[in-house]
C-alpha cells in the first residue's frame, strides 16, 4: 500500500496535510508532534501495528508520513526529504508565520501526487537506490508509538479496510493495463517479424524458379 498519509507542519501547526486512506491517522500524527522530543533535527520512526509513521524534522520544519510497514525506511525517508524540499523551495520564510492549514489547498495537492509516486512507482526506489543509502536513516530507531505518547489506554489506528481495498483494485487495474499493452506490442512485433521472415522465403522462392537451373528466365 506505501505510503497513505503525509503533513506539514511547523512545531505542532499543521500547515498542509493529506490523506489517502479513511483512517484516524490525523489524530495519531498531531500527539506525535506533541511529543517529539527537543527542538533540534531528528529523524524518527515509530511503529503501530503494522503502519510506521516517519518524522523527519529540519530546522523547525516537520515532515511527517504514515506508510505500511512493507515499505521499509529507504522510500518513506526519500519521500520526506523530497517533500521538504518542494515546500521550503515554494514557500520560503512564509513557513515562519503561515497559520494553520495555510498552504494545505494547494500543497495538499503536492503530497498527494508525491505520495502516489513513491508507492506505485519503480523509478522513486531505483533513483533513491543510486544515490546510496541515507545515513539518517541507518541511523533511525523505530519506537512504539504507544510508549512514545504515554498514554494508559491503547491508541488504535484505525484504517478503512474498504478503502485500502479500493486502492489496491485500482492499482491492480493500472498494473493490468501496462502489462496488457506490454503483451500488444510484444505481439505486434512477432506479427512483423513473421511477416518479415515470410517476405524472405517468397523472395527466395521467387529467386530459385526465376533463375533456376529448369527455367533461363521469368521474364
Amino acid at each position: 500500500m506505501g505510503i497513505l498519509f503525509a503533513l506539514v507542519a511547523r512545531g505542532t501547526v499543521v500547515l498542509a496535510e493529506f490523506t489517502g486512506t479513511t483512517t484516524n491517522a490525523t489524530a495519531i500524527a498531531r500527539q506525535i508532534l506533541e511529543k517529539i522530543p527537543g527542538n533540534n533535527d531528528t529523524h524518527v520512526s515509530y511503529s503501530q501495528d503494522r503502519y510506521i509513521f516517519h518524522v523527519k524534522r529540519t530546522d523547525g520544519l516537520t515532515v511527517l508520513c504514515m506508510a505500511d510497514d512493507t515499505a521499509g525506511r529507504r522510500i518513506p525517508f526519500a519521500f520526506l526529504e523530497e517533500i521538504h524540499q518542494k515546500f521550503v523551495r515554494t514557500y520560503g520564510r512564509a513557513v515562519l508565520n503561515a497559520q494553520a492549514y495555510g498552504m494545505n489547498d494547494e500543497f495538499s495537492r503536492v503530497l498527494s501526487q508525491q505520495m502516489e509516486y513513491f508507492s506505485t512507482d519503480p523509478n522513486a526506489d531505483r533513483i533513491n537506490r543510486l544515490k546510496g543509502e541515507m545515513s539518517q536513516v541507518r541511523n533511525v530507531m523505530i519506537e512504539n508509538i504507544d510508549k512514545v505518547l504515554d498514554r494508559g489506554d491503547r491508541l488504535e489506528l484505525l484504517v478503512d479496510k474498504t478503502t485500502d481495498m479500493q486502492g489496491n483494485t485500482f492499482r491492480f487495474r493500472k498494473q493490468t493495463r501496462r502489462f496488457r499493452s506490454a503483451v500488444w506490442w510484444r505481439n505486434v512485433k512477432l506479427t512483423v517479424a513473421l511477416i518479415v521472415i515470410l517476405l524472405v522465403i517468397a523472395y527466395v522462392v521467387l529467386a530459385f524458379v526465376c533463375h533456376g537451373p529448369t527455367l533461363p528466365s521469368c521474364f
